[in-house]
């Protein structure tokens, strides 16, 4: 059975030393803190990395970040892994729970996030399943 999870959430990103280059690249790698609210109680740590072309609007990012809380009332942890692109100012965002990270009553957890920024304000919608025979 497939369930949804939805909340706002508060971020926090702590820049790390990045690497420019010569040809308006830039790598770059953050910290990451978040609180989330709603169906989904639970903070997360994680890293991201990411890579800015000289064209403004364009770059990409990858992360990751361990999730600890309470989900719908079920307690434990998992993995959430990111891609993103923006190509010239249109995003693509893909976020999903690592296979097998999902611990104590999320024991089999599996799963789809997305991300909302309005004015600032961001918030989760997460389609997920508990796998029984996990």
């Amino acid at each position: 059975m497939t369930l949804t999870a939805s909340g706002p959430f508060q971020v926090k990103l702590v820049p790390q030393p990045a690497d420019a280059y010569a040809d308006g690249a830039t790598l770059g790698r953050m910290s990451i803190d978040k609180e989330f609210h709603g169906d989904l109680e639970a903070t997360s740590k994680g890293q991201m990395l990411t890579g800015m072309s000289s064209m403004k609007g364009s770059a990409g990012y990858v992360a990751i970040e361990r999730v600890d809380g309470t989900l719908a009332g079920r307690r434990g942890t998992f993995i959430l892994q990111h891609s993103g692109t923006m190509n010239r100012g249109a995003p693509q965002l893909i976020i999903t729970v690592v296979p097998d990270s999902g611990t104590d009553e999320l024991t089999g957890l599996s799963g789809t996030m997305t991300i909302d920024n309005v004015n600032g304000q961001h918030s989760y919608t997460f389609t997920y399943a508990i796998s029984a025979d996990s």
